[in-house]
């Protein structure tokens, strides 16, 4: 481990845990006691009883999520099992009580079965006001997330996907002035086709960029490729107008962006030598990036950044998580659609308001981030 990093181990050594359950009231005495609990507490369940509904004013409900794993997909380092994906899980749920004043609970599953996560998650939702998704591999979560939209009335959104894509058409958005050019118009170059792929392709198209190009471990995605699963293949109506085949030096020749949410060390020199004039490159891999910094720059690039907190112009879903989440909790929003995320995304990349190379994404921990993407949703 890098010596600037043994703090970390550290202090989850001493901490052991980033999280504590505390009330909101003092049991101090037989009063309070027999108010929160028996007898008292038999009133709130006989209103709940007769009106389900009622949970959301007289519990936790309304302003409590879970963070659900199953551990398949944790940062850049794999599969590494619910029981390493706890302390990612704890930081998410911090993130969420420090910025949001959310209520978020971590729950990681030993199971990476499909229809065992879906139940499970069902099973403890009457707790929970939302369910966010986390680390879950591509394309397990994609299903999971698909089939409980559709079974349960409240929102459940898998961050890794969407509020990725959120955070990346904000940094284009703002990148694209830098540079001086039509961000439609760029030709984008995403490495990693997996659930941030995906979603960043998506919602890249939603918006109107026409020429984007997805690379997976395999090569350029296209209609050519046979071993392409169902979800990769709902990618080509949208992908490689020009229907290329080859490596991911064939889909970077001349291209304006190039976006990685794949493994560190990818980025060549090379590689990045074949993109276009003024390129923007975001290398998002995390912990460590496809390309670092120094070299980015070393080699032409114009506009970088990475997914990392020690990095100026962080591209991170912890800038959208926070403040999405608690847009949903206040307009009781169940479902969640392209225009939110977009609405989201340009509220974003709003509060830069002459972005330059150093500086063209909000920190956050500045103050105007959750109640601009709470303003968005709730337009």
């Amino acid at each position: 481990m890098m010596k600037k990093f043994q703090s970390a181990l550290l202090i989850h050594h001493r901490l052991h845990g980033k999280l504590i359950i505390s009330s909101k009231i003092p049991v101090k005495g037989k009063k309070i006691l027999s108010l929160i609990y028996t007898p008292g507490v038999a009133e709130a369940v006989i209103e709940i009883a007769k009106n389900k509904d009622s949970i959301y004013d007289l519990t936790i409900k309304n302003n409590t999520i879970a963070v659900v794993t199953d551990g398949s997909a944790v940062l850049g380092l794999g599969n590494v099992g619910p029981e390493a994906a706890l302390p990612v899980m704890e930081g998410k749920c911090a993130i969420f009580a420090e910025f949001a004043d959310i209520n978020a609970f971590p729950i990681c599953l030993k199971t990476q079965n499909v229809d065992e996560i879906i139940q499970t998650i069902k099973n403890i939702s009457p707790v929970f006001g939302g369910i966010n998704l986390e680390d879950i591999a591509a394309p397990a979560c994609f299903e999971i997330e698909e089939r409980l939209q559709k079974e349960l009335d409240i929102p459940v959104m898998h961050d890794d996907q969407h509020a990725t894509a959120i955070v990346v058409l904000a940094g284009l958005i703002n990148s694209a002035k830098v540079v001086n050019k039509d961000l439609k118009k760029c030709k984008v170059v995403i490495t990693g086709a997996g659930a941030a792929g995906n979603a960043i392709a998506k919602l890249l198209n939603f918006y109107g960029v026409e020429n984007i190009i997805l690379v997976d471990s395999k090569g350029i995605i296209g209609s050519l490729r046979k071993d392409l699963d169902d979800y990769k293949k709902k990618l080509l109506p949208i992908t490689n107008k020009d229907n290329l085949s080859g490596d991911l030096k064939t889909a970077t020749n001349l291209g304006d962006i190039l976006i990685g949410v794949s493994q560190k060390g990818i980025f060549t020199r090379e590689i990045i030598k074949s993109l276009n004039h003024k390129a923007i490159v975001f290398a998002l891999a995390n912990p460590d990036p496809e390309v670092t910094f120094s070299d980015a720059k070393k080699w032409g690039v114009s506009v970088y950044a990475c997914g990392r907190s020690d990095y100026p112009n962080q591209i991170n879903n912890a800038l959208v998580f926070p403040g999405f989440f608690r847009g949903l909790l206040k307009g009781k929003i169940t479902k969640i659609t392209n225009h939110m995320k977009v609405n989201a995304a340009q509220s974003l990349a709003s509060l830069i308001k002459n972005p330059t190379p150093n500086n063209f994404i909000p920190s956050i921990f500045d103050n105007r981030l959750v109640p601009c993407i709470v303003k968005s949703l709730l337009k």
